[in-house]
């Protein structure tokens, strides 16, 4: 667990409550979730869960931001590694991927594409996640084209989309532990599709 669990002035901090809503929708799911429940786990009252997030939709959404945020100064400090454009590809699909089955991160991102179609700022803020991650991948790629690591045709912006969404597959499939779909296999998979997908110069 990171940082402090209370305040000086003995509250739950916002990041703590955030680690503990995150297990436990990866535990159970959004709906078995309450907010007396997750009050409960962290020793508090409901009524200081209800002022921070106001609503399960709402306590969703923060989680997938929080855990996304950190996910983002990783993905920044990949692309500033002195390594290979092939290698930072590779590192690329492994920080993408789930851990294994009901992977925290990534069972937070089912809940969430289970509730976008029904609520608008859920959706914006999938689709601004999303472009993120598009965005660095759009750079890695365009860094190794200009280095001439990869094809020089190669349609940066298309085969980014492309490629994400095979791992989105992948990714699902692990999380949900689906026979004979596991992180090794997954990354295998991810990696023999990035080399055709993303031809060398």
């Amino acid at each position: 667990m990171a940082g402090a669990t209370r305040r000086r002035d003995g509250r739950i901090t916002q990041e703590r409550m955030l680690e503990e809503a995150m297990a436990a929708i990866a535990e159970g799911g959004l709906a078995t979730l309450t907010m007396s429940a997750l009050a409960e786990r962290l020793g508090t009252s409901g009524g200081h869960i209800l002022y921070y997030f106001g609503s399960k939709d709402r306590l969703l959404l923060e989680a997938v931001r929080w855990s996304e945020e950190r996910l983002a100064a990783e993905r920044t400090g990949l692309l500033g590694r002195r390594v290979t454009a092939h290698r930072k590809l590779a590192l690329f699909v492994e920080l993408y991927l789930p851990s294994g089955p009901r992977d925290p991160r990534w069972t937070l991102w089912i809940e969430l594409w289970a509730r976008t179609a029904a609520s608008e700022p859920l959706r914006a803020a999938q689709q601004e996640i999303d472009d993120g991650w598009q965005r660095d991948l759009e750079r890695l790629l365009a860094k190794g084209v200009e280095q001439g690591r990869f094809a020089a045709s190669l349609d940066v912006p298309g085969r980014a989309s492309e490629l994400l969404a095979l791992l989105d597959g992948l990714s699902t499939r692990v999380v949900l532990g689906q026979r004979g779909a596991d992180r090794a296999e997954a990354l295998e998979r991810a990696r023999s599709a990035a080399a055709l997908l993303v031809p060398p110069g």
